[in-house]
């Protein structure tokens, strides 16, 4: 289990996107020295990349900025002035795709099970997306969804 100081959950909102503020947190922990190996790798990839590509802006700039001393909702209104603004529309259809990534798509069949099992959930079913396998591997609960979604 992986559980990182400092490194948010997927589920917590800035702007009313989720996972932002996570990426934010890898920018700051990689500059400080404190984001583990196994991260590394996905810098500015993986969901990262998708959610920079999503708002139309590249990493290292956003990753400037960040380290520059911007705070979460100065780095999105930074996004959203340099990249793409959202409508209420786009970010339900970011928050929809980043939080079912896994579930019912092209990552079901192989890659989702692949990743449970060298993580070690695989006999697991309540883990079935990949914002699942990111909480549980960080030891925090895979059930919050409703919470996120404000469903309670």
């Amino acid at each position: 289990m992986m559980k990182v100081e400092g490194l948010r959950s997927c589920w917590e909102r800035v702007g009313g996107l989720f996972y932002f503020g996570r990426m934010l947190d890898k920018i700051r922990l990689h500059a400080r020295g404190q984001l583990p190996a196994e991260y590394l790798a996905v810098m500015a990839d993986g969901f990262d990349g998708r959610t920079c590509r999503y708002l139309h802006v590249d990493h290292d700039a956003l990753s400037a900025v960040v380290l520059d001393g911007a705070s979460d909702e100065q780095a999105l209104a930074w996004c959203l002035e340099n990249g793409r603004t959202l409508s209420e529309e786009d970010i339900l259809i970011f928050n929809s795709f980043m939080s079912k990534r896994g579930w019912r798509d092209d990552e079901t069949q192989s890659y989702i099970p692949k990743l449970k099992g060298d993580y070690g959930f695989a006999e697991n079913d309540r883990i079935v997306t990949d914002f699942d396998v990111i909480e549980a591997d960080e030891g925090r609960p895979t059930d919050v969804w409703r919470r996120a979604w404000d469903l309670e």
